[in-house]
């Protein structure tokens, strides 16, 4: 892909699409044990939702790869979005390797030794702090001279909090990530084309509003010099009970009162309820309760597991009744429990099961901590049943990034 590509011409989807009950329907025997299993009529009714958000609104959406970077899909992607969104240099080499469309980099911070290719890759750089735009502009000039084109960009903290989980909160006292708008000065846009307002996760609407309201007075003074306005991810636009009437409204509000471009970076979005994570049982023993060990891994395949921390959805799990038996990974540390679960009846060594909504964050996340094996890759298609598995992954991967 070069900067500036066009994406694929958008063809309307008129067959059933997919979804989580979709997957009541998916033999778990089909795939090796463990592997992530994406339904691409899911992410493709996903698209849909987001194409006709940016249509009606008059924004760009682009894909935040930190939550969702299978690149098999990416000429899907790029058929409804805008481009993507990403963390620095090695997503922005994904982007322009796999994806169409607009390249958005933000990274927390920057190495001298990466801006080349970065400006190269990259429609969008966007710094954390003035101090680091300040410090890379002569490596921008630099590129420029050498015919690449790009815009600057500030990552702001609104210094306006809507988290839910602290840990997840950009906005939080003391916050790494943005700079505080309450100490932003002229000086600090020279040279800036936009600013990139990140702080929700997971959230629907009104947190965003507030979150405008809050950060707009003190960014009015500056509409004027600013192309673009990037309300980062975190919007859970397609969720069913989102309000994505709303959302269009508050764009084009936005955009008349700024004369602003506008962008959102949806990560979760797109594979929301779009995949699962196969696995199967191969130990289980009593401790006061079943106690099962499974190929999946909290640790190594399911971080969120123990970070966030939650508790992941099992397919088919029944309401009541039946035998609860805890689940743990094959790994040896003791806090790698995924947590209870119901079952008819007590399993067995090699009988499958799988975990709802392992499409986002898990894939990207996971590791090959005490040679744990990655999960296998697949796309199955709900509307016509084929299904293909795209990456298996062997030892020599744990081998490989280690010396």
């Amino acid at each position: 892909m070069t900067k500036h590509s066009d994406p694929e011409p958008q063809t309307p989807m008129t067959t059933k699409s997919g979804g989580p009950g979709a997957f009541t329907d998916f033999d778990l025997s089909r795939v090796p044990s463990p592997c992530f299993v994406v339904d691409r009529a899911a992410v493709e009714a996903n698209l849909q939702v987001l194409a006709d958000v940016r249509d009606r609104a008059g924004c760009k959406i682009l894909l935040a790869l930190k939550a969702f970077s299978m690149w098999s899909l990416g000429p899907l992607v790029g058929r409804y979005l805008d481009g993507a969104a990403t963390s620095g240099l090695w997503e922005a080499r994904l982007a322009a390797e796999c994806y169409t469309g607009e390249v958005a980099t933000f990274c927390a911070g920057y190495k001298d030794a990466d801006m080349a290719e970065v400006f190269r890759l990259s429609d969008h750089v966007i710094f954390n702090s003035p101090g680091q735009a300040a410090a890379m502009r002569g490596a921008a000039q630099a590129a420029r001279e050498t015919g690449e084109t790009f815009d600057m960009g500030l990552r702001l903290n609104p210094m306006h909090s809507e988290g839910e989980v602290s840990k997840y909160d950009p906005a939080r006292p003391h916050s790494r990530l943005g700079f505080p708008v309450d100490q932003l000065l002229p000086e600090h846009l020279d040279g800036i084309d936009g600013v990139h307002i990140h702080t929700l996760c997971e959230q629907d609407f009104p947190p965003l509003r507030r979150t405008w309201e809050a950060l707009k007075p003190r960014l009015a003074p500056y509409f004027a010099q600013l192309k673009w306005i990037n309300f980062g991810g975190g919007h859970h636009i397609t969720r069913l009970d989102y309000q994505r009437d709303d959302l269009i409204a508050f764009i084009r509000q936005v955009r008349e009162e700024t004369g602003c471009e506008v962008m959102l970076e949806p990560g979760e979005a797109i594979a929301l309820d779009a995949g699962i994570l196969v696995g199967e049982f191969v130990d289980i023993f009593d401790n006061g309760m079943p106690v099962a060990i499974v190929d999946i891994s909290a640790t190594c395949h399911m971080p969120d597991v123990i970070e966030a921390p939650y508790r992941p959805a099992m397919l088919g799990e029944p309401a009541e009744g039946g035998v609860t038996v805890r689940l743990g990974g094959p790994s040896c540390l003791a806090g790698d429990e995924i947590g209870d679960y119901r079952f008819a009846s007590r399993p067995e060594p090699g009988d499958r099961f799988a975990f709802l909504d392992q499409a986002h964050y898990s894939m990207v996340k996971t590791t090959t901590f005490n040679g744990v094996s990655l999960p296998a890759i697949a796309i199955w298609d709900s509307r016509d049943d084929s299904l293909e598995v795209v990456r298996q992954f062997d030892w020599t991967t744990f081998r490989d990034r280690l010396s």
